[in-house]
């Protein structure tokens, strides 16, 4: 990405400035993080986490992709692509309709985002441990792929949908309004 902000398109600029204004659930921790070179020419990225306890219940990556020539796979300029990992309940690895019920909740999560061409996997991975570590039992993780095209440059929405999101996959629900997270305190 060109770094001389007089040359970054306003189209980017706007979607830069609309990160910075989205009211991102309190229990979500946002840092930058390397953006991809090779998609487009314009790109930001955050990795996200969302805690219980001491632990990490769910984390991810949100990237907003700008190509002012537009992709014709994309269906317009910017594209939003997500990534959420999530350690679950042991038996979302045997419930066939899991992924038909994890898919609903990018769907509801992303309604008031206004968007086009969503698509994208939802993969349970389920590890058993043997022999030596056999204590470890079975443990069943989640992970989420997304991606889709945001229908203007006001990706605040969008990455608040991501967030809610992570709680989602994390089972961890939103806070009500004006509750917040001290820190180094437990949801």
């Amino acid at each position: 990405m060109n770094s001389d902000p007089a040359e970054t398109p306003l189209a980017f600029r706007e979607v830069l400035r609309s990160i910075r204004r989205a009211n991102v659930r309190g229990d979500v921790d946002l840092m930058e993080a390397p953006a991809p070179t090779r998609i487009a020419p314009y790109a930001v990225a955050l990795d996200g986490e969302i805690g219980q306890g001491d632990e990490t219940a769910a984390s991810g990556r949100f990237i907003v992709l700008h190509d002012p020539a537009g992709q014709e796979a994309w269906g317009g300029t910017v594209r939003v692509v997500a990534l959420v990992k999530a350690e679950v309940e042991p038996e979302v690895g045997t419930d066939e309709l899991w992924g038909q019920v994890a898919w609903s909740w990018i769907d509801d999560a992303l309604s008031e985002a206004p968007h086009d061409a969503l698509g994208g996997t939802v993969t349970r991975i389920t590890n058993e441990a043997f022999g030596d570590i056999a204590e470890r039992g079975r443990t069943v993780a989640v992970e989420m792929r997304i991606s889709w095209t945001p229908r203007d440059t006001n990706i605040a929405p969008h990455l608040e949908a991501w967030a809610n999101l992570l709680g989602s996959c994390a089972g961890v629900p939103p806070l009500p309004d004006g509750v917040t997270i001290l820190p180094g305190k437990a949801p």
